[in-house]
Parts: structure tokens; sequence; C-alpha cells
């Protein structure tokens, strides 16, 4: 699985930069062209490699010498596994590049075909039993493909080797098990190298030891469940910083180059990387290899790859190391579990990086003009749907797909917290990647889905299928007049793309007054040239649309239309919503405020209050259970839980 990130002009620097740069984008990441052409052929293959799903890989063990002087690796890697039904053999990905000289299994060698779908297949003497953990060893050697996933380079005249196996390159150097369905539970790397470099990996240095001939052994070992494609390595002479992070204190592990320790702005970023940590903490949750380490490993490539544990860099701007370590959370401890659901990796960590500028880089204005700048990019083509259809798995361009994957991706978790409010949408993201059965393994969108409707009580089926699933984005028309104390709205709205039909989605306005005042409304638009009331209690002046960017669209305007009528404002329902709720509740075709009550479902009283139009109704203090809303004399059933 190999991924280069390609700096492109206008990469964020600063917040400076950003602001200057309407067409900047969070991180661009592609993968140059010579990859693209060697790993077409495999990309639906490997989403699921049909050979390796008999058995699940436990462990490995990589016991090889590597010189960073020289393009070849020579060893072996031992792997622990279990069978999932009878097995006469086993697969392993493995590129046909490298040469398998023996397999051990209890002492004998086993046969074996190295075949060219990059593959090893092995025969055991007798069928292993369904659930019989049991074991093996693959020696080989050779000079892997060129490319990132293996490679070597001169940095300041010195060697270094470094991986980047994204979306498919782990095969290139080890043998392993890329399918997108079963993470190592544990990883060992036994590296003897050269004495004057050093070895960084993922997980916990272990221990450092001299050998004879000048030689050295670095171990380190990851006891985090991890796909095979956040598997990495780099060697050269590195300056090791040790420091701690995070409350309770982990460790915060670099491993950088000379001249970056001689360079104090990238210094001062490295140190920065303990407040976006925190940041992350407070709305993402504990970090989620706190036993470990977080880290950073400098490498030969321009950008970044998010190996778990130890991000790999090769520069060191705020946005890429915000970027990278919010894939700490969303790519690396919850991992997409197919290349079409590619958005749950790249856009929450694109989201990651926006968090960072929001709450860390910019001012309010620069953070404004940096998400129109967003908005333009992504609505800079009418079509093209952020989850990956089969038929384009292909090209892989089209998956790290800056505009649809990284910038749309995010923005379609920028509405869900529109639409659901901070508090709400962030422990959904802390309940998502904490669940049982979604914590250190592959989800895919739907899972992400149900996720969702479990924390909040809201379903986004039709959400998703509008702006997941379809392509495009809307656009809109607002009318309004003022009669009296109330404003008039009618909205509607077209299409971009024929793949969506309607939009629905809680609209943002602004009200502004003749003397300054301002008021703000959501208007929840689910047909078009829909009509809405509200109260207003100054003169208006203007109206604003989207004033903070909360929702997608492009080219939407604002009218004033004085032959409105109220006549033709469609009665809406009287209800609440959503429900079941957890925190805040809607109040749908109430226009005036007025007083209500809270009772519980035995009768008695627990809330009295005045319901002002277009404010939620807080309720997270309330016990979960069955409540009645009273207001105007009708009354509503909610569920609180």
């Amino acid at each position: 699985m190999r991924k280069f990130y390609l700096l492109m002009l206008g990469f964020l620097i600063s917040q400076q930069f950003y602001s200057q740069t309407p067409d900047e984008n969070i991180e661009m990441k592609g993968l140059i062209a010579k990859e693209m052409n060697a790993f077409t052929k495999k990309m639906i293959t490997y989403n699921i490699n049909p050979n390796t799903l008999n058995y699940n890989l436990q462990y490995q063990r990589m016991d090889v010498t590597l010189d960073p002087a020289v393009y070849h690796i020579s060893g072996s890697v031992t792997s622990h596994f279990k069978p999932n039904q009878n097995m006469a053999s086993i697969y392993f990905d493995l590129s046909d590049l490298l040469v398998v000289s023996q397999v051990q299994y209890h002492g004998t060698d086993l046969t074996f075909q190295q075949l060219p779908t990059k593959e090893i297949k092995i025969d055991f003497p007798a069928s292993i039993a369904a659930n019989t953990l049991d074991s093996l060893t693959i020696h080989y050697s050779g000079a892997p493909l060129a490319g990132n996933a293996f490679s070597t380079s001169l940095q300041s005249g010195v060697p270094i080797l470094c991986t980047l196996s994204e979306p498919y390159g782990a095969q290139e150097w080890f043998p392993t098990k890329q399918s997108m369905n079963d993470k190592m539970e544990r990883f060992d790397f036994k590296i003897t190298t050269p004495s004057q470099y050093n070895v960084a990996a993922n997980g916990k240095l272990m221990s450092e030891t001299l050998l004879p001939g000048s030689q050295k052994l670095t171990f380190w070992r990851t006891a985090y469940p991890t796909a095979a494609y956040l598997i990495a390595v780099a060697i050269t002479n590195f300056i090791k910083l040790n420091d701690t992070m995070g409350s309770p204190p982990f460790p915060f592990v670099n491993y950088i180059y000379p001249s970056t320790n001689a360079d104090p702005v990238s210094m001062a970023n490295i140190e920065w990387t303990k407040d976006v940590m925190n940041t992350f903490e407070t709305y993402f949750g504990p970090y989620p290899f706190r036993n470990e380490k977080y880290g950073h490993m400098q490498f030969k490539f321009g950008g970044g790859m998010e190996h778990q544990t130890m991000t790999s860099v090769g520069s060191w701007s705020k946005g890429l190391i915000a970027h990278e370590l919010a894939h700490q959370w969303f790519g690396d401890k919850v991992t997409c579990g197919t290349w079409n659901d590619i958005w749950l990796n790249e856009g929450f960590a694109t989201f990651g990086a926006i968090l960072a500028n929001e709450k860390l880089l910019m001012t309010h204005t620069e953070f404004k003009d940096f998400m129109l700048s967003e908005i333009n990019n992504i609505t800079s083509a009418s079509d093209g749907s952020t989850y990956v259809p089969d038929a384009e798995l292909s090209n892989v361009s089209r998956i790290f797909n800056n505009r649809l994957t990284y910038a749309k991706g995010a923005y379609i978790l920028r509405m869900i917290k529109w639409i659901l409010g901070d508090t709400v949408f962030y422990q959904a993201l802390k309940d998502y990647h904490a669940r049982p059965n979604l914590a250190y393994n592959y989800t895919r969108t739907s899972d992400f889905n149900v996720s969702l409707l479990q924390s909040t009580g809201k379903d986004f089926t039709g959400f998703f299928n509008d702006w997941l699933y379809g392509e495009g984005y809307p656009s809109y028309v607002t009318k309004w007049k003022q009669t009296g104390n109330q404003i008039l709205f009618k909205v509607s709205q077209t299409q971009s793309h024929p793949s969506v039909s309607f939009f629905e989605m809680l609209l943002p306005i602004k009200v502004n007054g003749t003397g300054g005042e301002t008021a703000y409304f959501v208007l929840n638009h689910t047909s078009d040239n829909q009509y809405f009331l509200e109260n207003v209690s100054f003169p208006v002046a203007s109206v604003e649309f989207n004033y903070e960017y909360q929702i997608l669209e492009k080219n939407s305007t604002v009218l004033q239309d004085n032959t409105l009528s109220v006549s033709s404002v469609d009665k809406e329902d009287f209800a609440l919503y959503p429900n079941p709720a957890q925190n805040e509740l809607y109040l749908k075709g109430m226009n005036k405020s007025a007083a209500y009550s809270i009772h519980a479902a035995d009768g008695k009283l627990v809330r009295r209050g005045v319901y002002q139009p277009g404010r939620t109704i807080g309720i997270s203090e309330l016990v979960p259970g069955t409540y009645i809303f009273t207001v105007n004399n009708q009354k509503i059933k909610f569920i609180k839980y």
C-alpha cells in the first residue's frame, strides 16, 4: 500500500500563508506517475485478497539486516497465525522480486511457490485445524522494487533508508497480509545495521545492542493492532530527541536529521506538536497509543505519512504535523476497511488539521477565508463522489483525490458538526473510535453511520446518500421580506449534478438590524421553494446566508422580495427533533416565544422554561427516559438517552 505525499505549491506553512492563498488545501496527497502505473492492477484485488481470508495474522517478527548505503534487504519474518477453517496451505503477500530461500515450520522445511501475483503459497505437511495458533518463518533476500515502499537516498551526504508502504507497498519489502480485514496484534522489529546509524520504527524501543564487526541490533515492539501498510522503518544518522507530552505524560520521541536539529523553525514546530496533541485530546479523546509513544521519524520524501505511533515526515509545517497526528485516531486506531472508504482516513485527518487552524493557528477572519478557499476547491468541479466507486479503484489518484477524499470528506464532517452542534458532535467522534467492535479495527462508512445513530439518535443515511455517495453540491436562492415583527423566507435549491435530487439541510441564516442588532435562525430545508416565518424584533437591514460557511454550497444568493406573502407559508407540523435526543432538541412549527414545561413519564415536573425561536432546548442534564414536552397546550412525547 504505497502513498506518497506531494507537497504542492501553496502547502500550509504559516497562518499568514493560509490567508494569502485562496486556493490552498489542507494537504495534497497523491502518487507519482510511476507508482500509479505499477499498482493500478492491484487496487481492487487487495481491498480483500481472497487467498488470505482463511486465517488471522496474530503476530510478526522481522529479523533483517539493513544498510542505508546498500539497496538490499535480507533476513526472515516469523508469522504467528490462527486458521479460521481447516487449512492445508497458507498465502502471504510478497513481491516476486524478493527471493525466498527457505520456509521453516517446527524445525522442518516446507515446500512453497513464489507466484507472479506477488504472493507466496506455502503447503503444510498436514492440514491445520481451525482455531489452532501456529507459526512459520520465511527467509528471504533481495533488492525490493524501486520506489517509495523501500527506498535509499542521501540526506546531507549521509545514506538514509526509509519505507512508505501505503497503499500496497508492504509486500515489496516483507511477507505479510495486506487485506483490509485483519490487523496484526503485535509486531517486533529486530534490525541489524552498521553501528553508526539509528533505527526508528513503530512502537516502543526495547533495546539497542552493539554487535561484533561494528554492527548494532535495534529492537522495537508495537503491541497495538496495526495494518500492514502502517509498518515502517527509517535508518540514518538520526539525532534522537526523547521528551514527554500529554497529561498524564507519555513519551514524545523524534528521530531527526542533524540539519533539522540546527534549524530553530523546525524545532519550534516539532515542539508545537504538544499543543496540537492537547487540542486533539480535548476534542477527539485520549491519544490512542499512550502505552508506547508518539513521535516523528524524518524521511526523504516531501510531506508525511501517518505510520502508527511514529509519523514519517519530510518537512515540518504545522498543517502537515496536525494532519498526520489526527490520523493516529482516524486512519490508525480506526482504519478504513476498503479504499472505497478512504475518506474515513483522509477526510477525518483533514478535519483535524482544520480544527488546528481554528483553535490554534488562525484568527476568526483568517479561518473564514480559509474555509471559503476549501469551498472553492471542492466546488471547482460539479461532479465526483467522496466515496470511491469500485469502477474507479483502479485509479490511485482518484482514491487519494484532494478535492473529493480530503477536502469534501472534511466538509462532510463539518456539516455533521453543524447539524448536531459541537458538544454532541465531538462526543460522537469519541464514541466512534472507542466502540469495542471498531477500536483498533477496520471500519466502513456504514459503521460510522451506525455509531452516529447510537450516539445521537439521528440517522444520517439520507445525508450520506446525498453528500458522500452522491455527487456535486447545492446552490440556494433565499428571498426575504419583513412584515412587522416577522420575517418571511422563501428558499429554493438547485443541484450541480443529477445524482442528487435534493439536499435536505439545516440552513444557517443571520439577520442584521439597522441599529446593529443580529438574530440567527436555522431553517430546516426539506423541499424546494419552501417558506419559513420567523419572529424578529428589530428593523432588518440585511440577511446573510451560510454566514460562517457551515455548509457546502456555491453561487447562492440572498434577495429582498417585497412580493412575498405570509399567506403562502405552508404550516409545518408541530414536532420535536431529533427524537430520541441526547443533549439538544429543536422545536418545529413554533415561530414565537412561549412558556414550556417538561414532565417525566410519571407526571413529575422536571423543567419550566421559555422557548426562543431558532434556539435549541438543552436537555443534557435530564436522566435518560421518556418525557412529555408541553407548549401552548400541545404535548409531545420524547425520549432522552
